[in-house]
């Protein structure tokens, strides 16, 4: 009798992740279906990554375009090689990637082919960007509109009241298609301190979704790994969380990042 495996850190701390997010759920009267989960892949390594995979997890997340071109390029060879090798369990044509962080318009043309959606939209000019750098044989670009709900000085995101202008600006876009909302909470150690943020910009996507008339206006996209309960009990459907799924980060990665920001 063969012995059984027990689950891996990261098939445990990914299990123990999809369990919150259906409490969650049951704490606001929805289907934990309705809220899908994007991996953040900031800090993990391709093995990680190719273990959720595995694991059957297929949406994934990435702020930095290097990181995105690098891990989407190894992983795209990960599952091609499956593919030769005669794997037809669905995985291959399942994987899809957000881009989650702040984009610059001279990076458009490099992540746009690469992401199912963009969450990060946050002026007419980087709509504007999208739509230029559109190609005949791709679909549609599907984004979300970032709104800075809070006000909070250096982040990122329009106004709440000038949300709904741009979105109808954007519906003129024939290559771009405006599918809800994204924003951050405040950074807090207590994951309450985000409630009002969260509840605020459910009210904003709400309104938007009755008095625009967009054919597809039905994602909002709210929720890290410190407040990601709270922003599914105010109505968020795509949440992202990263170390909560792959582990505290290592330090000196912090850093580099940071250096390189700077």
């Amino acid at each position: 009798m063969s012995e059984q495996r027990s689950p891996s850190e990261l098939a445990s701390r990914y299990q123990a992740v999809r369990q919150r997010i259906a409490d969650a759920a049951a704490r606001a009267g929805r289907d934990s279906d309705s809220v899908h989960l994007v991996a953040v892949t900031k800090y993990a390594s391709l093995a990680q990554v190719r273990e959720l995979i595995e694991l059957g997890h297929c949406d994934f997340g990435e702020s930095r375009m290097q990181h995105l071109l690098q891990i989407s390029a190894q992983v795209q060879e990960h599952l091609d090689r499956r593919r030769e090798l005669g794997h037809v369990d669905g995985l291959t044509d399942r994987v899809r990637w957000h881009f989650i962080g702040h984009l610059q318009r001279n990076k458009v043309r490099r992540i746009q082919p690469l992401c199912r959606l963009i969450h990060s939209v946050d002026s007419l000019r980087l709509a504007e960007e999208i739509q230029a750098a559109a190609r005949e044989d791709h679909p549609p670009t599907e984004v979300l509109v970032q709104v800075n709900v809070d006000g909070e000085r250096g982040k990122h995101g329009v106004a709440p009241a000038a949300a709904e202008h741009l979105i109808d600006q954007m519906t003129t876009m024939p290559d771009v298609r405006v599918r809800g909302l994204m924003c951050m909470g405040p950074q807090s150690e207590d994951p309450e301190a985000t409630r009002p943020v969260f509840e605020r910009a459910y009210e904003l996507f709400d309104d938007i979704r009755r008095s625009a008339g967009l054919e597809r206006f039905d994602v909002l996209s709210m929720g890290m790994t410190q407040d990601f309960e709270v922003a599914i009990e105010c109505g968020a459907n795509v949440v992202r969380v990263g170390s909560a799924i792959f582990g505290t980060p290592d330090p000196d990665a912090v850093e580099a990042e940071a250096a390189e920001a700077s």
